[in-house]
Formats: C-alpha cells, sequence, structure tokens
C-alpha cells in the first residue's frame, strides 16, 4: 500500500531514516541526497510529500517529492528496502508521483545503478543531467598553497551574512546551491559533521574571495541515526562546496582554497577524498583532476514530460 504523507509522525520517519541506511550500506553509496535526509531529520517549510510503501507497519519504499522548483519542475528520490527489489514497488512509487507532479517529474539515480536506470526508463523518463564524484587517496602528495593567498577558517556568529552572499554570487543560477536562505546554511551547522575548523575561507583585503567547506562522513564505527545498529567503515573526507567569488575569478582562489580542504582532512587523520562535480563543468573537473581526483562514480538526473 503507497500512503501518502504531508507531515511525518516519529515512528514513520524513524523507519524511512533506517530504510535509507540499510540501503545505504547495500549500495555502497547515499541513495538520497543530503537535503532530503536534512528534510527528514528537521522538516521545513517546503511544499514537499512524502509516499511510503508499507504494509502491516513495515516501511519497503519511500520516496520524496520537491514540488518548490516552479521553473525545473518536480523533483523526486525513491528508496526500495534491498530485500524488496524487483517486485513492482518502485513501479508504483514511480507512478504515484507522476500523477502527483503533473506535467513535469525529475527523478535522481544515486550511482546510477541498472535498477535505477530500468525503473526511469520503464516509466518513460529519459536522461537529463550527470553529476560526476571524484576520489583521491590523501596518502599521496598534496600541493602545496600559494602563500600569498590568505586562508582561514570559518568564523560562526560572524561570517553568516558574508559567506551567503559569496555563495549564491559563485552558484548563480545552480539547481541545488543557488539562492541560500540563513535557514539553509543554520540547519547544516547543526549537524554532527559541522566542524568550522574545516569551513574555510579565502579573504583578500576584508572580502571573502573563496571557500572551501569540508565533510568527514562516518567513522570506524559510526550511527547514521539514534537508535540504528552500528556500520564498521572507514571515514572518508568530502569536499563538500567549493566556491569562488567572481570578482577574484582566474587568480587560483579556487585551487588554493581545494588544496587547503585536503590539508585540513589529511592533518584530521582522512585517508581519502571525496566530491560532487557537474559532467558539464569541465574547468572544475580539470582543476580537481590536476589535484589527483579521478571519477569514481556517477550520479543521473532523469527527466519526464508528459505527452501532449
Amino acid at each position: 500500500m503507497i500512503t501518502r504523507y504531508q507531515h511525518l509522525n516519529p515512528k514513520t520517519q524513524s523507519q524511512i531514516l533506517e530504510l535509507i541506511a540499510s540501503a545505504t550500506d547495500h549500495d555502497g553509496i547515499p541513495v538520497v541526497a543530503e537535503h532530503v535526509l536534512l528534510y527528514l531529520r528537521h522538516g521545513g517549510d517546503k511544499d514537499d510529500f512524502h509516499l511510503v510503501a508499507e504494509e502491516n507497519g513495515e516501511v519497503f519504499g519511500y520516496a520524496h517529492l520537491d514540488m518548490t522548483d516552479e521553473i525545473e519542475g518536480p523533483s523526486a528520490e525513491v528508496v526500495i528496502a534491498p530485500s524488496e527489489r524487483g517486485k513492482g514497488i518502485g513501479n508504483q512509487l514511480v507512478a504515484e508521483l507522476k500523477t502527483l507532479a503533473g506535467q513535469r517529474l525529475r527523478l535522481w539515480s544515486h550511482g546510477d545503478l541498472p535498477g535505477a536506470k530500468s525503473l526511469a526508463l520503464k516509466n518513460g523518463l529519459v536522461h537529463s543531467r550527470t553529476v560526476i564524484q571524484m576520489r583521491r587517496s590523501l596518502t599521496d602528495p598534496i600541493p602545496e598553497i600559494d602563500p600569498v593567498i590568505p586562508i582561514r577558517s570559518f568564523l560562526p556568529g560572524l561570517d553568516e551574512r558574508a559567506w551567503l552572499e559569496l555563495n549564491n554570487a559563485a552558484f548563480k543560477g545552480h539547481p541545488e546551491q543557488s539562492n541560500w536562505l540563513p535557514r539553509d546554511l543554520e540547519i547544516r551547522s547543526r549537524e554532527s559533521w559541522f566542524d568550522p575548523s574545516g569551513f574555510l575561507i579565502a579573504e583578500i583585503e576584508g572580502e571573502m574571495a573563496g571557500f572551501c567547506w569540508t565533510k568527514i562522513h562516518g567513522d570506524h564505527s559510526h550511527k547514521h541515526s539514534a537508535g540504528e545498529a552500528e556500520h564498521d567503515h572507514d571515514p572518508i573526507g568530502e569536499i563538500y562546496i567549493m566556491g569562488v567569488n567572481p570578482k577574484f575569478q582566474g587568480k587560483g582562489i579556487g585551487r588554493a582554497v581545494t588544496i587547503a580542504g585536503l590539508k585540513h582532512l589529511r592533518y584530521a587523520g582522512i585517508f581519502s577524498a571525496m566530491l560532487y562535480v557537474d559532467a558539464d563543468n569541465q574547468s572544475a573537473i580539470k582543476l580537481y583532476q590536476s589535484l589527483g581526483f579521478t571519477e569514481w562514480g556517477r550520479d543521473v538526473l532523469y527527466r519526464y514530460t508528459m505527452p501532449r
């Protein structure tokens, strides 16, 4: 049975988080985007829907539908319990998503696994966008930072406004990173992984020129959420967001702050790093390749438009 919720009760919310953790461990990759996890944990004021495949109090599948983007159209993500895949639950969820979304629907496939690709194509969705995950070892040499570019850590309580202005200028028009509000920064700063010492700012003559925000995923033994069993895997560092003030483009700021981020992660005892970049952002890909990153995997966006 597929149940639609706009607000989840605590029990169902906990079951969905457990489902996501289980699927993530099974697939070896995050199965939903970070903003979906944040919304599940913290709630929000978005016009979102939750579709839950459940029976006898057990949750077997989940779909999140974000209706807020009037330009690009509704965006969805689907998770099916590993033990229940191939039983038609995904098709049921996608059919309901298409009904709710109306004329258009965007569906993310994290890792572009064969089952997810098949689900999208069977339901009339076509490839629209690709995001590449890149990784590198932090045991390999890391270049030195340009000494003429001053870099410091983010200062909570002082830097929020200036950083939001920089972020929104650097990512103007970006489908996820543009138009951040104070709450977007606030809820991330409340996450257990947030560490201002790894949120690095390049500042030139009192103005933020660029930044590299790092994030450490997990530990040797950790829990995805309260009440779960522990999951054992090595921690990995992420170049979570890297941006450059348009005023300072072409001055090596992006390279400098990324190197600073890598050095911070290595100093923290992390041995590998990852990042995400749009497949069509060739300048960023070349920068990351020059710093030792290689492609690890891909997330694909599929799009559906109702025939006229």
